[in-house]
């Protein structure tokens, strides 16, 4: 709403005005603004949730050698990141940019999911909300993208062309911008892979399967970033911190997408419109990091699946909008370990039931468990294919650990724009 303002005062000549013109103001104002929210906001919110007792209940000891400690901890934390995130888009960020919009309505969507899930949990189910449900509103949540993403016409590219002259080659994009399936393979000197291309057998229904094609891949990123994001959050400050990290790293990607010059220089389609991400992955930048606030070790609050489903979407929605969906396994590489530890540990578990045996490959799945098991915690029957550490590791060491490769593997992420 502000953006709206202070550009109809610069017809009035207000000295000023022009700087609303400028994503750097904008995108440093964000991150500014939902910093104060979320640290505000979330001092409030923690002295409600205790005044009305709703907090985590105690968790499994088994489990979790710390769990006595945590309980009586607020939880549905989500809610001030969300609402860090939403206030300054609406007062800093374009409202009719499409991808503003899809942004925003991704985050309630899942918001709402995530909440109904801890809300039920809350009442005294243990499991929460059902996970066909869960799956069912991630799926449907994906589907509205691809389709929004097929059928806007605001949903466009420019492609980028080599142009070949004789002491060197210059990458320009076309003028006309277009409806494109074309995504980023990284490592890959020509790395524009079509969908489209794919089913170049089918004819004339190519482009028709080739959308098909991209709106089934868009509503599995959905899903799958989105529950990785969920099993990452499991110990104090996890989840939010390595969020952080990665949404960084794609704001900088977003902007080189929304950057005519950069895109050409780095031979990477332009999307025009896209800048109005940088905007938004600022301000649930700021989120994050306010969130961590009270979220650090030892936690005063947790996001609770209203925070973490809405993680995993945003991120994955993202990557998708700037055709960068191929490099979420590098960019999430810590959610997409979650995840493959947890189907894993499900699958062998599964063998060795039907043997009358108890197999594990890790000795606690997701993988951030297996570093926080006391020795003699676990039984002697257990069968273990990779029984390490030895020892348990301090929940904050673990955390700390996994930022660290988070910033690693969101750095490799950037520079694959160049290692080809």
């Amino acid at each position: 709403m502000l953006y709206y303002l202070f550009r109809y005062l610069g017809n009035f000549g207000i000295s000023g005005a022009h700087l609303w013109s400028y994503i750097s103001f904008r995108a440093i104002l964000t991150l500014v603004l939902s910093l104060v929210i979320s640290i505000w906001f979330g001092e409030y919110f923690i002295k409600w949730m205790k005044r009305h007792k709703i907090s985590e209940t105690q968790r499994d000891s088994k489990i979790d050698p710390y769990g006595t400690e945590k309980k009586g901890v607020p939880t549905m934390g989500g809610i001030i990141i969300i609402l860090a995130t939403i206030v300054p888009c609406l007062l800093l960020g374009r409202l009719r940019n499409i991808y503003m919009l899809m942004m925003i309505g991704t985050t309630l969507w899942l918001g709402a999911l995530g909440f109904a899930d801890d809300y039920i949990k809350m009442k005294g189910s243990k499991d929460g909300l059902r996970p066909i449900f869960k799956l069912a509103g991630q799926a449907l949540l994906g589907l509205i993208i691809g389709l929004t993403l097929w059928l806007s016409p605001d949903a466009v590219i420019r492609e980028n062309v080599k142009i070949v002259e004789k002491n060197h080659t210059e990458v320009v994009h076309k003028s006309e911008p277009v409806k494109s399936t074309i995504t980023t393979i990284p490592f890959v000197k020509n790395n524009n892979l079509s969908y489209s291309g794919i089913f170049s057998g089918l004819g004339k229904y190519r482009t028709a399967a080739g959308w098909i094609f991209f709106v089934f891949i868009t509503t599995f990123v959905v899903m799958a970033v989105s529950n990785g994001s969920n099993l990452n959050d499991g110990l104090d400050g996890m989840c939010a911190g390595n969020s952080a990290i990665i949404v960084f790293a794609l704001a900088i990607l977003a902007y080189m997408s929304s950057h005519i010059g950069m895109a050409s220089y780095l031979n990477i389609m332009f999307v025009p419109g896209s800048e109005e991400l940088v905007i938004f992955l600022m301000a649930f930048m700021g989120g994050l990091i306010g969130f961590l606030w009270y979220n650090a070790y030892p936690a005063q609050v947790f996001m609770g699946d209203t925070g973490s489903l809405a993680i995993g979407g945003i991120i994955a929605v993202t990557c998708v909008i700037i055709h960068k969906e191929l490099l979420i396994p590098v960019l999430c590489f810590v959610f997409l370990c979650e995840s493959v530890s947890s189907l894993l540990q499900t699958y062998y578990a599964r063998i060795g039931n039907k043997r009358g045996e108890k197999w594990r490959v890790f000795k606690r799945a997701p993988i951030h468990d297996a570093f926080r098991v006391k020795p003699g915690q676990l039984s002697d029957e257990l069968k273990i294919l990779w029984n390490w550490p030895k020892g348990c590791w301090l929940e904050s060491k673990i955390t700390v650990r996994f930022w660290i490769v988070t910033i690693i593997t969101s750095a490799l992420a950037i520079i694959t724009l160049k290692i080809r």
